[in-house]
């Protein structure tokens, strides 16, 4: 009973984790702002580094069924 909240928790914070590194990675890649008024290094790091927490967020829950 308690593993379906689990499974939809790990897949929404997987889908979300890798759009957003891939999503990233694109931006950084064709030297676009990945953030509009904030430092090009400083808004790709936050954003690299909020995916990597959701893909491990992910990871914990499909750990834990």
């Amino acid at each position: 009973m308690e593993s379906g909240p689990a499974i939809f928790a790990g897949v929404v914070f997987a889908l979300f984790g890798g759009g957003l590194l891939v999503w990233t990675a694109a931006r950084v890649r064709h030297r676009e702002p990945v953030a509009h008024g904030v430092s090009p290094v400083a808004s790709a790091t936050v954003a690299t580094l909020a995916a990597v927490i959701a893909l491990a967020l992910g990871t914990w829950c499909f750990t834990h069924l």
